[in-house]
């Protein structure tokens, strides 16, 4: 069984990240063959300095490894590193009707919320699509907000499948339905784009005062909260440890507890339970060339399998 998965290098990785799609991913490297990459191609849709997003997939690279992505397990790369993708993306494309991207949730929300399109914003699921194909996937762990894309690579595949003969894979995604969306400091989905993230590495004073502030209504500590599991502090803490989220969940619809000492709680959880990864992360970012040759070996490995099926891909649709 190959999994494949990537994350964008568009800003610092947040609880959404981790809980949506890291944690997943590095449950799976124990289970099959796993590619992870780096998604700097994707994030041009979006990011425009050059060297924040050289920074970024260093941060990403970091954060990956210091989480628990273990590279001898898992095929770990910068998705630039693997050009070949870009090609497939080109030829995937021209089967790819304007009709079925049109339909793109990503596209329609960001456009929706304001967020300039450009055509690589429109054709995203297209370079998905080649990211996923290319390494012959089997299994693609996603968000909820996500599987819209794995099931268009699924109509891309089987219509080049049908015009050119066998070639692709068919990829089934894996959804983590318990934290298939987690909410940001405004109640929306938590993402880099809305501005309303918590992230998983940080200064202590910045995002505790980032926790402090989330919004609450003007109830007293002493009313009873019988809508508790609608309370945004109270997601969060279900998500980083289900028994606590609950343990105060009850509290909070018994009454008697206030909105502050719910949230200082959350923070602690949160802190808490990235203190190993805190301090992994500092032992690897005082080693850079271990990181950088982590990705070199995953770029040499993951080029390979991808200039393989792309030979594939050409020689089935005439090109060679």
């Amino acid at each position: 069984m190959r999994i494949l998965s990537g994350i964008q290098p568009s800003g610092a990785l947040h609880l959404g990240n981790y809980f949506g799609m890291m944690r997943p991913a590095i449950e799976l490297q124990e289970k099959g063959e796993a590619f992870y990459f780096i998604a700097d191609y994707h994030s041009m849709t979006s990011l425009f300095d050059a060297d924040q997003r050289r920074q970024n997939s260093l941060d990403v690279a970091l954060d990956f490894l210091a989480c628990g992505l273990d590279p001898k397990r898992a095929v770990f790369f910068k998705q630039s590193d693997v050009p070949e993708v870009c090609e497939l993306a080109w030829i995937l494309s021209t089967l790819t009707p304007m009709s079925l991207l049109e339909k793109g949730h990503s596209f329609k929300d960001k456009s929706a919320k304001g967020v300039p399109v450009n055509h690589a914003l429109f054709a995203y699921p297209v370079l998905m699509a080649a990211d996923i194909l290319i390494y012959d996937s089997n299994i693609v762990p996603v968000g909820q907000d996500q599987k819209q894309h794995v099931e268009m690579t699924r109509d891309i595949a089987i219509k080049f499948n049908e015009q050119y003969g066998q070639t692709f894979v068919i990829p089934e995604p894996q959804i983590r339905g318990e934290v298939a969306k987690v909410p940001g400091l405004d109640g929306e989905k938590m993402s880099k784009s809305y501005g309303n993230t918590i992230e998983i590495f940080g200064d202590e004073k910045a995002l505790r005062k980032k926790v402090m502030g989330i919004k609450m209504d003007s109830r007293t500590p002493a009313e009873p909260k019988p809508d508790a599991d609608q309370n945004l502090a109270i997601q969060l803490l279900k998500v980083i440890d289900k028994p606590v989220g609950q343990e105060f969940e009850e509290k909070l619809r018994a009454g008697g507890m206030g909105y502050g000492d719910l949230k200082k709680k959350l923070f602690e959880v949160y802190w808490e339970h990235f203190a190993t990864a805190r301090a992994k992360r500092a032992e690897l970012a005082a080693n850079m060339d271990y990181v950088n040759s982590v990705l070199a070996d995953g770029a040499f490995r993951a080029r390979q399998l991808a200039r393989s099926v792309l030979d594939r891909a050409r020689q089935a649709s005439g090109l060679v």
